[in-house]
């Protein structure tokens, strides 16, 4: 029973979390559309951009176009998606489309567009970041690129995103007639992508380094005893001297990579050193859940 209970606890927090994270994110990327994009013709790509065209041209509500647009999408997904997953596309594109709505009767915070679509291109890719974090959507080019790939799972989400945002945004420039709108949302969607990437990675990006040399116990020491980082030995072989070698293995942050670079160039002023950017670090010493 308390196995059960504990269970169920758990289940109604995760929920009860995912739901924070969609309504969070869908008001902050409400607040980025509606305040900065929208007044200034631009487009964040998505269905978005559509409704930004029938929002000028028939001025119909931006937040409601949007949800009327998913509807077919949502029919469709529904044979060919998991179905909390698609629960949880309806409830963020009608949060996002009722906040919208909410949002565009105030005023403009800016008629600038480099401004708007650099402040406006942030807030979205956050608030997106939030929501993807809550395993949701908002509807648009990421349902659209799940029912793809319920067809064919090997092509690239990326890659369908992209095409469609490209081709959404072209619209955009065809509609208004001006070449800066999509130059501007390319700015945007640029931007978008990067927040996105710091939301799950977070901002204290990991760094690994790999370190040759014939003094690699007197390296690994000093760095389990001033940094306390771990490493870990790799036998290699040099190729063009035949030469067998231990290689060190370490991850670190930018600070502690630098560090370390310091004391394998003290010890061993010969050492070779490679140091590149690690997409993610996880376990002992790093982010869990």
């Amino acid at each position: 029973m308390n196995y059960k209970r504990t269970k169920r606890i758990y289940i109604l927090r995760k929920y009860a979390i995912d739901l924070f994270y969609i309504v969070l994110g869908c008001f902050i990327m409400a607040m980025g559309t509606a305040l900065f994009l929208l007044p200034n013709q631009l487009s964040s790509g998505g269905f978005t951009g559509v409704a930004t065209i029938i929002y000028y041209f028939l001025h119909f509500p931006l937040g409601t176009v949007i949800f009327l647009l998913n509807i077919p999408f949502f029919i469709w997904a529904w044979f060919k998606v998991g179905k909390e997953l698609l629960i949880k596309s309806i409830l963020g594109t009608a949060i996002l489309s009722a906040f919208i709505d909410i949002l565009e009767r105030f005023p403009t915070l800016t008629e600038d567009r480099f401004l708007a679509c650099i402040y406006g291109g942030i807030l979205i890719g956050i608030g997106l970041g939030f929501v993807l974090k809550a395993s949701a959507s908002t509807g648009g080019t990421d349902l659209i690129s799940q029912i793809v790939r319920a067809y064919n799972p090997h092509i690239r989400m990326s890659s369908i995103i992209v095409v469609v945002d490209v081709i959404i945004v072209a619209l955009n420039v065809l509609f208004f007639r001006e070449v800066e709108i999509g130059l501007y949302s390319a700015i945007a969607i640029y931007l978008m992508g990067k927040m996105i990437d710091i939301i799950f990675e977070g901002v204290n990006f990991t760094k690994m380094m790999l370190i040759v040399s014939n003094k690699y116990k007197e390296i690994a020491k000093e760095v389990g005893d001033k940094l306390q980082r771990g490493s870990t030995g790799i036998y290699a072989k040099g190729m063009y001297t035949r030469e067998k070698k231990m290689m060190l293995f370490c991850v670190g942050s930018r600070n502690e990579v630098a560090k370390i670079k310091e004391i394998a160039v003290k010890i061993d002023p010969k050492s070779f050193i490679v140091i590149a950017n690690a997409r993610e670090a996880w376990g002992k010493g790093f982010k869990r859940d």
